[in-house]
This record gives C-alpha cells, structure tokens and sequence, in this order.
C-alpha cells in the first residue's frame, strides 16, 4: 500500500514538473519572439529607408544646409578619426591591466577591487561618461572637441578590452605557464610569447567588439565633440561624426536630412555587423 502511495506522489510530482516546465518554455519563447519582431521591424525598416536613400554623393559631399543636397563624408571622416584615436588610447591600457589582473593579480584584494570598478563602469550608461568628460576636458577647454570625444569613446572602450582580457588569459591553463617556465624562461617572456599568444584571437575579438560598440554611440559625443556641418580634423574644434548626425537629421522636419539620416544609419548598422561577422570568421576555430 505504501509503495502505491509513494508511486502516486511521484507521479504527481513528475506531472507538476512537467507542467511547470511546459510553463517556462512557453513563456520563454514568446517572449524571444516578441523580442525578435521588433528587432526585425527595426531592421527591416533601416534596410528598405536606407537603401532607398543610397545614392554615391554620400561618400564626396558634406552634410548639406537646409533644403540643400550632400553627403556624410565629413560625418564619416570625424568618426574615423575619433574611434581610431579612441581605439588608440583605450586599447593598450585595457590589455595591461587585463594583463596584471589575469597574470599577477589572481586572489589579491587589488585585483578584487578593479575588477569591482571595472564592472561598474562597464555598465555606466554612456551618457555618464559623457557628462563626466564635459566637465573634465569640455569645460576646461573652453569648448567641444574632437579630442573630447575620443577620450569618451576611450574610456566606453577601456573596460570591455580590460575584462576580456582578464578573462582570456585566465582560460589559458596554469600547465602552460608552468611548461614554458620549467624550460627556464622568465616570467614576462611567458607572458609574452606564451599566454598572451595562446589568448590572443579572444582578445583582439574582444577589442574589435568593443569597436563596433563604440562607434554607435551618440549621447557621450553630444556633451564632447557636439557636431561640426563643415569639413574639419582639428581635434581641439567640434568635429562631426555620424551618430549625432543621424541622431540631428532625423529629428529635423527636412525631408532631405531625414533622407541621409537613414542612410547614415544603414551604414553604421552594415559596418558593425560586417566588422561581427569578420570577427568571427577569421578568428572561428580552426579544425585540425
């Protein structure tokens, strides 16, 4: 008798189960769904806009006056040299302190604490950022700057290079390390011609990511670089560049404007899905 009952407790406990997981499956796909819809009406929209909009002057003109006709090249141009400075300044000190924490900092209460900050500003809106460099360079200044906002792209870029790093050089196993200085190598050419070779595909995706997320971002560069109508690579003046661009035309009530708006935000979105996939792919496992 006791063994029917305990058989019918199972039972019901496996059907409760069942259900409850039916539950949570169900509600997790349509809430994926639900996501995806209007990620693909997002898409759907920049790609039919933005190609409509395409035309070979956006490549030579720059941004035109009010019911004028012209480009992004100046857009373009401030936005190349902004991401490639900021890239210039964030990167090596992301991988050196990756480096230290990965390499010399395991189980100290220092590296405990970066990696805390680190955290924190890894998920610090970047609007913050922005307003932080506004006061710290802006306002001394005397002015927006493009040099303003290479620093905030820097400082947006820093954190994603410093944790996978970190993270990286922590997947490399404590055997190769141990191998490279049983052959009586000091520690930095271990670190430099072992671990940081061993993690060096995870890295460098992780800083061509960093780049992609970098390159989209409008509110920071609203408070540092502002934006700049005319042709210009001085550093220490607004300098334009195409997030606040689309950002400024596509809020405008000018059809031409709203025109390269879409067109500006078609590339941006073809450039950082372009630079993913080419991340993946040059650096996918290689089968044997």
């Amino acid at each position: 008798m006791s063994a029917l009952v305990a058989d019918a407790r199972a039972q019901g406990l496996l059907s409760q189960r069942l259900r409850r997981n039916r539950l949570v499956l169900t509600s997790s796909v349509l809430i994926t769904a639900f996501a995806l819809f209007w990620l693909a009406w997002i898409l759907l929209a920049t790609l039919t806009r933005g190609f409509a909009a395409l035309n070979p002057s956006l490549f030579f003109r720059n941004t035109p006056a009010p019911g004028d006709a012209g480009g992004l090249l100046n857009a373009f141009a401030g936005s190349l040299v902004m991401v490639g400075l900021g890239t210039l300044m964030g990167t090596p000190v992301g991988i050196l302190a990756g480096i230290f924490l990965g390499e010399f900092g395991k189980g100290s209460k220092v590296a405990t604490a970066v990696r805390f900050f680190n955290d924190i500003l890894l998920s610090t809106p970047s609007i913050i950022v922005g307003l932080f460099i506004y006061a710290l360079v802006v306002v001394p200044m005397g002015g927006f700057s493009g040099l303003a906002g290479s620093f905030t792209l820097a400082i947006l870029l820093l954190p994603i290079v410093l944790r996978t790093t970190d993270e990286m050089l922590r997947l490399v196993p404590s055997q190769t390390r141990e191998a490279a200085l049983a052959l009586g190598a000091p520690y930095w050419m271990v670190i430099l011609k072992v671990t940081l070779r061993a993690a060096s595909s995870g890295i460098v995706t992780g800083v061509l990511l960093a780049i992609a997320r970098i390159s989209g971002e409008t509110a920071p560069l609203l408070f540092t670089a502002l934006n700049n109508q005319f042709w210009s690579l001085n550093l220490g003046k607004p300098m334009a560049n195409l997030p606040v661009v689309v950002f400024q035309f596509a809020m405008s009530p000018y059809q031409g404007w709203q025109q390269l708006a879409w067109a500006g935000a078609l590339i941006a979105m073809l450039a950082v899905l372009l630079t993913g996939i080419l991340t993946r792919i040059i650096f996918a496992p290689r089968k044997p």
